[in-house]
This record gives C-alpha cells, structure tokens and sequence, in this order.
C-alpha cells in the first residue's frame, strides 16, 4: 500500500484557487474510488495549487495517478503544469509535482502531507522541501517519506515525465500511529518554517505574500479524514504570557 499525491497549479490566476475549481475537483474524487483507490481527497490548496491524494495498493497506482491526472485535467482552469508532461524524458517541461511513500500493511493509512507554491518560481524552494523531508525522515512513528526533491527530469509512476523546472513541490510522510501525528508534523512544519521568506497557510488561503516568499499548507489524511494543520499549530504557537 502507498499514498500518491499529486499536486499542479491549474488555475486561472496566480494566487488562489476559484471556489468553482475546488468544487469540481472534489465531485470528480470519489471516480479515483474506481480506478482502485482505497481512500482519496482533495488534501491541500495553496494558492494556486492544488493537491490530489490518495491511498493505493502497489498494483493499483499507475492506474489512480493517470485517474488523478484526468481528474486536474477536466477540471482546470488553464493547462498549466499539465502541459510539461511528456512521454519522453527529453520532452519533460514545467509540471505537476508528485510525491509516494509506503504504508506498512498492518496500519490504518495515516499521512501527513505538506505542500508548496511560489508566486515567481523561488529556487530556493526545493531546499525548504527537503528539509521537511530530511526532518521526518528516521524519526521514530513515521514509516516512509517521499523522495527528496533533486536535479534532473523525473517519472510518474502511469502518467510520464517532468523537468526539474517544476516548482512547488509536494512532500508526503506516512505514520504508524495517530499519537505520532503530531510530532512528524510539527518536526516537517518547523524545518520548512525555518527557512527565511517561508509562510504556513490554511488550506485554500490565497498567496498574498511579497513576490520572493513561499508559502506551505499542511494537512493530516487520516484513513480518509481530513484535517488542515494549520489552524491547530496556530493555537499551539500562540505564546503563553503570565
């Protein structure tokens, strides 16, 4: 069993997603239940980006991540990243971003999810991602975390090939236990937010930043529950005063 999450900006604007995109997207989910999906939601909107997610037997996820792709595709607003998918690696252009990892078999399927937008294509935003990565990974209650974001075109697993232009990222950690939710999270939130000109939004916030910063929404997918991180880590940052 794996989660696949795929993310691509198919809006029509720069900065947010329509309510009548996120409407659409959301009906189209439950066909992903048909291409062998065991669980699937629209898991993060940052700006103007959206992120599809679903929990997949190994031998079901070429089939649901070319179901998520002709769900973004219906759906869009404009092409988009969808256009910088290529059949062939030397056609690869700007994409959609993609990201798995593995859920152990005896485990209900818990993940945490965080995903990237940048208003002019910030490069240093792959160096955020990772660190989110590098921050889950090896800590104790998380199974797997998605492949760091690296130089050169990249597969899709079903779907094709993009360059290493594309740029928001997705990163995915997958969870042993629901009391281990918090930590990866809050370890994956913290490293991102380190970085200067890095921002957490609630999902579905448009990016009204300064052109220069990155923004990052992050989400809990619980055995197909949904659960924006953003507003419980706002109430866990407030400082206490005495």
């Amino acid at each position: 069993m794996k989660i696949t999450s795929i993310g691509a900006d198919i809006s029509d604007n720069d900065t947010s997603c329509s309510m009548e995109l996120i409407r659409s997207l959301e009906a189209s989910i439950p066909g992903l239940l048909d291409a062998g999906a065991e669980g699937a939601a629209l898991t993060n909107i940052t700006g103007d980006d959206v992120v599809i997610s679903a929990f997949v037997p190994d031998d079901k996820l070429e089939a649901v991540n070319r179901a998520i792709v002709e769900i973004l595709r219906d759906s869009s607003e404009s092409l988009g990243d969808l256009e910088g998918i290529s059949d062939e690696p030397d056609g690869a252009g700007e994409g959609i971003s993609y990201a798995e990892a593995v859920i152990r078999q005896d485990r209900y399927p818990d993940a945490v999810i965080l995903a990237f937008d940048t208003y002019g294509g910030e490069d240093f935003v792959a160096d955020v991602a990772n660190s989110a990565i590098e921050a889950a990974r090896g800590m104790g209650g998380v199974t797997d975390v998605s492949d760091e974001i690296a130089p050169g075109v990249r597969e899709i697993p079903g779907v094709g090939y993009v360059s290493d232009k594309t740029d928001d990222p997705v990163v995915v950690a997958t969870i042993e236990d629901i009391e281990s939710v918090g930590v990866a999270a809050g370890a994956m939130i913290g490293a991102a937010l380190g970085h200067k000109n890095v921002y957490l939004v609630k999902r579905g916030s448009p990016s009204h930043v300064i052109p220069g910063s990155v923004i990052v929404s992050a989400t809990a997918f619980l055995n197909g529950n949904l659960i924006d991180l953003a507003v419980p880590f706002e109430e866990r940052t407030r400082i206490l005063r005495v």
